[in-house]
């Protein structure tokens, strides 16, 4: 009986797990098929996608509230909402990356970005944002940057990745995260 708890809380996790995958996969399907959409098309979508985000975070928000178990567990996936309603990460694969604590998988991401680069397969603007994204995704995780990354990083990031960087730095409690989640979708919706 005593682990019927600890179960429970795993299926939990796995469910929104799944719900964020499916949430982020939604975004990263919209961006590859966004020469295919009309721009009205596009931009329905993405903001209905954009409103599931901000119910997901709205639920969030109650479990940290009321089951304090997991809240070091629901505070990566709020992040990572955060994230995406904020626009901060434009990038949808590195928000799902970032949300799942995937350090290795970005470190492949920012090879694989740097190599698109030199072939042209990206613009060297497109490689910043994402290289971008991803070292501040690698930072958040607790991952060692290298000199280099630092400055790059400095060097390159955008306001609005600054302020997640700041504001996600200084969360600490539950309550906290809800007092910033809950402003970023204010700002958001307006």
């Amino acid at each position: 009986m005593s682990s019927r708890g600890a179960q429970e809380t795993s299926k939990l996790k796995h469910n929104l797990e799944e719900q964020l995958d499916r949430l982020m996969q939604q975004l990263t399907d919209l961006e590859e098929c966004k020469a295919d959409l009309d721009p009205d098309e596009y931009e329905e979508t993405k903001n209905e996608t954009v409103e599931q985000l901000k119910e997901f975070e709205a639920n969030l928000a109650k479990m940290l509230h009321g089951n304090l178990s997991l809240v070091d567990e629901l505070s990566g996936m709020q992040l990572a909402i955060q994230a995406a309603i904020s626009e901060a990460f434009k990038t949808p694969e590195v928000i799902r990356m970032f949300a799942k604590k995937q350090p290795g998988q970005l470190r492949t991401r920012l090879a694989d970005i740097s190599r698109d680069e030199k072939i042209g397969k990206l613009s060297k603007q497109q490689a910043a944002q994402q290289s971008v994204e991803i070292l501040m995704a690698l930072k958040k995780l607790g991952e060692p940057l290298t000199a280099a990354e630092v400055a790059y990083l400095q060097q390159n990031s955008s306001g609005s990745l600054r302020e997640f960087e700041t504001v996600s730095g200084d969360m600490g409690t539950g309550e906290q995260v809800l007092a910033v989640a809950g402003s970023q979708v204010e700002k958001a919706s307006k």
